[in-house]
């Protein structure tokens, strides 16, 4: 009996090994299961919305009970241009990325049955937004965004909580050389003048628009242009983008009731601005001083679309910056 002994207390460590090990791998499976489920519940979310006959698709992730950042993309692009944004920050705020009317997944009417402006583009998301119950926001504006951003917040100063600008104009000063053949089709708008801004709906063009002013254009992701000119080739695309190419015009006139905005309601403001945009270069975003008085200004040597070259940078200081005005 003596000799079974060590046979006993080796069965022993053999049964108490094999019972704890089960144990450690139940607990890392609960982790993992954990895990995914919180990974899966802040995952974007592709939906669409009617708003008064146009179906508008939006990217939304994030939980609807924390802080609302309202994600207004820019030209030539839709919600795509703010994927990093939605992967990223949705574990921190309620994210939703709308496509405007035209853009992106949403509705394309015909120029009949929708008025491609500004003024009704802002309507559209506007109505958008209520619809979905959302009456407090940050606004993150980029390019169009800017013009639809500023005319909500001018409509309904109370709702907004911040305002997130990259490359999103409200100055003169802003408008950078690019605009020379804008400029001219506001002057006097015929075939000819049409017909110069053509190039910026080819693949070389819009391929420039994301890569002109970065550091390196490989760091660029080419599906970005290359799913702008699938959506830009539709029919009737070209006429609807040359009516709000022109209607940018009566952007400019209402700079000064924006910036009036700007100085009676200092709304907290994030610059996140790439330099060489030759659209909206460094000038655009410095002007935003001479109304705002406290900014949290940061500018980055790329282009247009910063969030592409500069993504996770940017990130994190709009998380820290909402962090703040969320207190």
């Amino acid at each position: 009996m003596k000799n079974l002994k060590p046979i006993y207390f080796a069965l022993f460590l053999l049964i108490w090994g094999c019972q704890e090990k089960p144990n450690n791998h139940t607990q890392k499976s609960d982790l993992a299961v954990t895990a995914n489920y919180e990974s899966v519940k802040d995952q974007t979310k592709y939906r669409t919305l009617e708003v008064n006959g146009v179906n508008i698709s939006y990217r939304e992730a994030g939980n609807v009970n924390d802080p609302t950042v309202v994600l207004l993309h820019g030209f030539p692009s839709s919600s795509h241009q703010y994927r990093k944004v939605l992967d990223h920050l949705s574990d921190d705020f309620h994210l939703v990325a709308p496509d405007y009317p035209g853009f992106g997944n949403s509705d394309f009417p015909s120029t009949d049955e929708y008025e491609y402006t500004f003024d009704n583009i802002a309507v559209t998301i506007n109505s958008f937004l209520e619809q979905k119950g959302i009456h407090s926001y940050a606004l993150m504006i980029q390019d169009y965004g800017a013009p639809v951003g500023f005319r909500i917040a001018t409509a309904h100063p109370e709702r907004v909580t911040a305002i997130i600008n990259q490359n999103g104009n409200a100055y003169e000063e802003g408008l950078g050389e690019a605009w020379k053949s804008v400029r001219a089709l506001w002057a006097n708008r015929n075939e000819n003048t049409e017909k110069a801004l053509l190039p910026v709906f080819s693949l070389e063009g819009l391929k420039w628009q994301y890569t002109h002013g970065t550091r390196n254009p490989e760091n660029v992701n080419p599906d970005t242009w290359h799913l702008d000119y699938l959506r830009l080739s539709r029919p009737g695309a070209h006429a609807m983008n040359l009516d709000l190419f022109y209607d940018y015009q009566n952007n400019l006139k209402l700079y000064p009731k924006w910036q009036r905005y700007l100085r009676e309601n200092q709304p907290p403001l994030l610059i996140v601005w790439g330099k060489n945009d030759a659209f909206f270069p460094e000038s655009g975003a410095e002007a935003f001083k001479k109304d705002v008085k406290q900014i949290d200004y940061n500018i980055y040597d790329t282009g247009h679309f910063a969030l592409e070259e500069d993504g996770e940078e940017i990130i994190e200081k709009i998380r820290s910056f909402m962090k703040k005005v969320s207190k």
